[in-house]
């Protein structure tokens, strides 16, 4: 069994599907808050009404992970990351037209 059949399975691709857009979320906020703290950093974004904009840029780098799976040929973990995308585009949908 290869490394890649080893991991080639739907929670592979889940957990960072979720994780990553939560890590790039962080990088941005030490990268451009200035002295702001977590809380008023969300709070701004809130008041600027491009929390959907913020979610989606943080959403974006699931297409690379997906396509490195995909490369490997690991298709279970690459429907993973597809799903957890979907859900990241769920809660877009439903930030922007219900909240």
């Amino acid at each position: 069994m290869t490394s890649a059949e080893k991991y080639d399975k739907v929670i592979t691709g889940l957990i960072p599907g979720l994780i990553l857009p939560l890590i790039v979320g962080l990088i941005i906020f030490l990268f451009s808050s200035g002295h702001l703290t977590l809380h008023s950093y969300l709070a701004r974004i809130a008041e600027s009404n491009i929390i959907t904009h913020a979610i989606t840029l943080c959403v974006f780098p699931n297409l690379l992970i997906f396509l490195i799976f995909n490369r490997f040929d690991m298709l279970r973990a690459s429907r993973g990351v597809l799903a957890m995308t979907i859900v990241w585009a769920v809660i877009v949908f439903s930030v922007k037209f219900f909240g």
